[in-house]
């Protein structure tokens, strides 16, 4: 019997796969505990149509994941830490201070997760942070670290 896939089953198919299993395993476990469907015309019709909307909501979010990079690539943003003697920082700029200065100064929403800073920057001047806003879609991030006055 086919049998169209709700969800996850261990060895056997990820959701939303079509697999041949016997008719006792798909009337007792499967369909009893709706782990899957019975992959007649209209549940297969069904699920093309999930796929191809699944599909474009995929593309929507690539096409404003890449319009939100181009506006974060143009720009830059300026945060100051305070500094002693020497030029020496005290403290450190963290992915999280980041976002919240893309947010104030840009105006832009940016998760403090998209953010891929490896180290906190702990050093004055213009750092290059990457930004990984989408799987296919990263930009850089300039932000200038100033004195504090």
């Amino acid at each position: 019997m086919k049998v169209i896939l709700t969800e996850d089953v261990k060895s056997l198919g990820k959701k939303g796969e079509i697999v041949e299993v016997s008719d006792g395993y798909a009337r007792n476990f499967i369909l009893k505990k709706k782990k899957g469907v019975e992959a007649n015309s209209k549940n297969l019709n069904d699920l093309k149509l999930k796929k191809a909307n699944e599909d474009k909501i995929a593309q929507e979010q690539y096409e404003a994941a890449v319009e939100l990079g181009k506006k974060i690539e143009s720009g830059q943003i300026e945060v100051s830490i305070k500094t002693g003697e020497g030029g020496k920082a005290f403290g450190s700029i963290a992915s999280k201070e980041i976002a919240t200065e893309v947010k104030a100064q840009m105006g832009l929403d940016v998760d403090k997760k998209k953010v891929q800073l490896k180290d906190a920057i702990k050093t004055l001047g213009t750092h290059t942070v990457p930004v990984k806003l989408h799987p296919k879609v990263t930009v850089d991030l300039k932000v200038i670290v100033t004195e504090e006055a």
